[in-house]
């Protein structure tokens, strides 16, 4: 049994439906509320920050993929985040089930961040980023120690077609310019900025639960190299769609303007460090493992409309 937790949001659907591809075994996927995405699939609907549903939903799991995401609120991760982990670790050592943690950049020194290997610094500077450092340190605590077989499967921000709500290129790039719009740059528009594709992600990261070699260490999940400054994001979007490449800048003052009234603005203030420096994430050691070419932007920009923008039936063009 192969169980995924979080198996409703874009890193969860993602990988059930490519994880049949890389494995015979039955795939479980535990949310609170859980859609089937192969027909094969198992659903448990369960609080995964429960303990008994969630030892009930991992139970007889060979291999766990932790893609879970909970509210983006400090709080809430302070609260959740740890508890969770704890739990996790502790139910896969009792049954013997291998780990696969789904993981972000946060944790990393932000002055490293031009270059971001698997060896880059932890050190984190805002709060979220120490509840990442502290998950992550527990599941590399029990691993050094013997006790756990698991890995880290890292991504830099996201972007893919079937995203809701989950994706800064998308909502503040992508749909705006759909839809006529100016595009979005938070801080500065002159800096490279890495985005790994979902469909690449997910794809990697089934191939990683599935490889024996591939446990007790992290890994930067496949993402193309030679990123682009955040106006050439603008531009090669623009240009895909056809469209006007117009945009404005959001700067720290008016992202503070911004916090006062819309909540979720506030929490994306602490974050807008990596968006004042160049933002280069590196997965040659994955490319090289796997012997995987990642897809390109210029592909993954043109995928993403073709597939989220362009469908009728996901879309009505009309109301832009």
């Amino acid at each position: 049994m192969q169980t995924i937790l979080g198996s409703g949001g874009a890193i969860g659907v993602a990988l059930a439906k490519v994880l049949p591809n890389f494995t015979d075994e039955p795939i479980r996927l535990v949310s609170r509320n859980p859609r089937k995405v192969n027909e094969s699939d198992e659903l448990i609907n369960a609080d995964v920050l429960d303990p008994d549903q969630l030892a009930g939903a991992l139970k007889g799991s060979d291999v766990i993929y932790i893609t879970v995401g909970f509210a983006y609120d400090t709080k809430t991760w302070q609260q959740s985040w740890p508890h969770f982990m704890r739990n996790v670790i502790d139910i896969a050592i009792r049954q013997q089930s291998k780990v696969v943690f789904f993981d972000n950049i946060y944790m990393y020194d932000p002055d490293s961040m031009s270059h971001m290997t698997e060896d880059t610094p932890v050190n984190p500077s805002s709060e979220k980023g120490k509840v990442r450092a502290a998950v992550l340190k527990m599941l590399m605590d029990r691993i050094d120690s013997g006790e756990l077989t698991a890995l880290v499967a890292r991504s830099a921000d996201f972007y893919g077609p079937n995203i809701e709500n989950n994706s800064m290129l998308i909502e503040t790039v992508f749909k705006p310019l759909s839809q006529g719009k100016r595009a979005n740059i938070l801080m500065n528009a002159n800096y490279i900025h890495s985005f790994s594709y979902v469909p690449d992600i997910a794809k990697a990261v089934a191939m990683l639960g599935n490889s024996e070699r591939s446990y007790n260490q992290v890994w930067h999940l496949p993402t193309a190299a030679h990123p682009l400054t955040l106006e050439e994001w603008v531009r090669s979007v623009a240009k895909a769609f056809g469209v006007e490449a117009r945009y404005r800048v959001i700067s720290p003052l008016l992202l503070s303007i911004m916090g006062i009234f819309i909540p979720v603005m506030r929490e994306v203030k602490e974050m807008g460090y990596q968006y004042d420096r160049d933002y280069w994430f590196d997965s040659s050691k994955f490319e090289k493992a796997f012997d995987f070419i990642p897809t390109s932007y210029e592909e993954g920009i043109k995928e993403v409309i073709q597939k989220e923008f362009n469908d009728e039936n996901r879309h009505d063009r009309s109301k832009f």
